[in-house]
């Protein structure tokens, strides 16, 4: 029987996809295998139908090394759906069924047996295969060999041992090696002259965009947006998103925004417990949750074919860790989108969890941030990244190849100005007129919430819910406000006092230890806001658009771009060019509302 035909009559396919078949032939061959095949392009196959194969020629079963439970489980249900013989031993498996297990491979029944590399390297297990005929070994996620990689496991390191017992056909399989890896992969397993397998890394359905986002609630913005526009807001349909994030905090923080959005949105960590865990993933599975928020601890052999939204709420640690994630998505050749929000915190977060064993962490790192700041096609870069050869091809779908001055606009914007927004004279006249009204020294941090209308505990027993000016700032985050006292700090306007718990008060106002009272400084009268109507009506549009984005105000633009619109009082989209703050980007989008506005109020005006 020819592989093609145990292909087409077991598991239905009609033809092998690229790479598979040569993966075959080698180990029918009798030959050791390395594959190099992205996320979804069917690496199982390169396995599981020699394993059929020599089963039928009475040449023994193939022992399929993996690292998850759920993955064994997944893989051994299907097959034995489609009749063919197969087994896992793991620890979640009863006594009953280890036995049951143990003697059908003992008797030679087993087409493939699934187990984990703790227990391949335990001399007991190895004495039991020592009874039976092996035809082949599959080492499935074999980058968890290489301290190189992403996901280093220090138990995958036996596994030479293992290969050398059982002198079989040897074949290792991953999704995400760079070319040193695949060397070390080779090296660490023993293997002699194997046939190297590099798929085709494309993935022409999906859609590869990076937004830069500092602060959460512009991350949430985008999620909520990509969610949206993907149509997964409705309790039921099709359609599914996965929302991966560093951390277990955050991973619950953003599950619980989401559902307060409106979405059938879950989440699922490590730190879960079971029963957790089997639930979100049961209910994502049978579409009751269309959203789950997770950690990397879900993922690994997840084959859901209609996942149309893969967002990374956080950079991951390393471009592996990130093709392999975001390649869950449009599994069945559908378009989909794969969102990274990018802010350097990223970074920050990311060497705090690093683990030190991995030899090229920071390098890894690196890889990431010029991924995410890089200026050419992103599916170029993922192609390069793990194939080696500079790729020729613009996949023509990612956000750099479909408007790379908004890309370079954007990221310009963000090495700007990532965080705060600058306030205008009036609002820093406002702050230094709290200051005046509070009359002694507060810290940068309890006024700016005071400001913004804050009411907790710290800010009453201070007796700032008091200030005339409390709340006045709502609008603004409190980076913003906290960036306007260290910029009147530097213009001396406002000084700092003290070390240890620093805090700040008028320039020339008396000190809380002074026995003088300080004077209270007198305040120019406050008369009715002057605005043109071409200013409220700019001012008046931008929050319209942020509710309808669930963006802050100044995320569309900035009250300085309103005071030059009014200056200059532009009448097409090239004058538009010559405003601070509306890069192409933003004249792209909002640049033909701005001027409408700007047309209408500037005939009332003369009226």
């Amino acid at each position: 029987m020819e592989p093609c035909a145990v292909l087409r009559d077991t598991f239905g396919h009609p033809a092998f996809r690229g790479g598979q078949e040569a993966a075959v032939r080698a180990v029918l061959a009798g030959r050791d295998a390395v594959v190099l095949l992205p996320t979804g392009a069917g690496k199982s196959m390169c396995y599981q139908v020699p394993a059929i194969m020599l089963a039928r020629q009475g040449r023994g079963t193939t022992i399929v090394i993996s690292p998850l439970i759920a993955l064994m489980n997944d893989q051994v249900g299907a097959l034995r759906g489609r009749g063919i013989a197969a087994g896992a031993l793991h620890s979640h498996s009863s006594d009953d069924e280890r036995a049951a297990t143990t003697a059908a491979l003992l008797r030679g029944e087993l087409a493939l047996l699934y187990v984990s590399p703790e227990r391949a390297v335990l001399d007991g297990f190895q004495r039991l295969l020592g009874r039976t005929r092996i035809a082949m070994l599959a080492i499935d996620e074999a980058h968890c060999v290489s301290q190189w990689g992403h996901d280093f496991r220090p138990e995958y390191l036996r596994l030479g041992e293992v290969r050398r017992a059982l002198e079989v056909p040897t074949i290792a399989l991953t999704a995400t090696a760079t070319p040193r890896v695949l060397a070390e992969i080779q090296d660490v397993l023993g293997m002699r002259d194997p046939e190297v397998v590099c798929g085709d890394f494309r993935r022409p359905n999906l859609t590869f965009d990076v937004q830069h986002r500092g602060r959460d609630d512009a991350r949430l913005a985008a999620t909520i947006e990509a969610l949206d526009r993907a149509g997964l807001r409705a309790r039921a349909g099709a359609g599914r998103a996965i929302v991966y994030c560093s951390t277990r905090k955050k991973t619950e923080t953003v599950a619980g925004e989401l559902a307060s959005a409106g979405f059938a949105a879950g989440h699922y960590h490590a730190g879960s417990t079971a029963v957790a865990r089997e639930r979100a993933q049961r209910g994502f599975a049978l579409g009751k949750l269309r959203i789950l928020v997770a950690t990397s601890a879900f993922g690994m052999g997840v084959d859901l074919p209609d996942v149309r939204v893969i967002v990374h709420f956080q950079a991951p640690g390393s471009l592996e860790a990130y093709y392999q994630e975001a390649g869950r998505a449009g599994r069945d050749g559908d378009p989909s989108q794969c969102l990274l929000l990018f802010g350097p915190s990223d970074l920050v977060t990311q060497r705090k969890l690093a683990d030190h064993a991995r030899h090229d962490h920071e390098a890894a790192l690196a890889a990431i941030e010029a991924y995410a700041r890089g200026g050419r096609c992103r599916q170029q870069i993922l192609c390069d990244h793990f194939t080696g050869v500079a790729g020729q091809f613009l996949c023509g779908l990612c956000d750099v190849c479909r408007d790379p001055d908004a890309v370079r606009d954007a990221r310009h914007e963000a090495a700007v100005d990532p965080i705060v927004t600058p306030l205008s004279a009036e609002d820093r006249q406002l702050l230094l007129d709290a200051l005046a009204a509070h009359r002694r020294p507060v810290g940068k941090g309890n006024l700016a919430k005071a400001l913004r209308g804050s009411r907790a505990k710290a800010i009453t027993v201070q007796g700032l819910v008091h200030l005339p000016q409390h709340g006045r700032l709502a609008a603004l985050d409190e980076a913003s406000i906290v960036a306007a006292i260290d910029q009147l700090i530097r213009e001396r306007r406002v000084v700092r006092r003290g070390n240890k718990y620093p805090t700040v008060a008028l320039a020339g106002a008396a000190s809380r230890g002074d026995t003088a009272r300080a004077p209270r400084v007198p305040r120019a009268p406050r008369g009715p806001r002057t605005q043109t109507s071409v200013t409220l009506a700019l001012d008046t549009y931008r929050k319209r658009v942020a509710r309808q984005l669930r963006w802050k105000s100044y995320m569309v633009f900035q009250r300085s771009t309103i005071a030059a619109i009014e200056t200059q009082r532009p009448i097409t989209l090239e004058a538009l060019e010559k405003i601070p703050g509306l890069g192409p980007a933003k004249i792209a989008r909002f640049g033909n509302d701005i001027l409408a506005v700007v047309r209408k109020h500037t005939r009332d005006d003369r009226a």
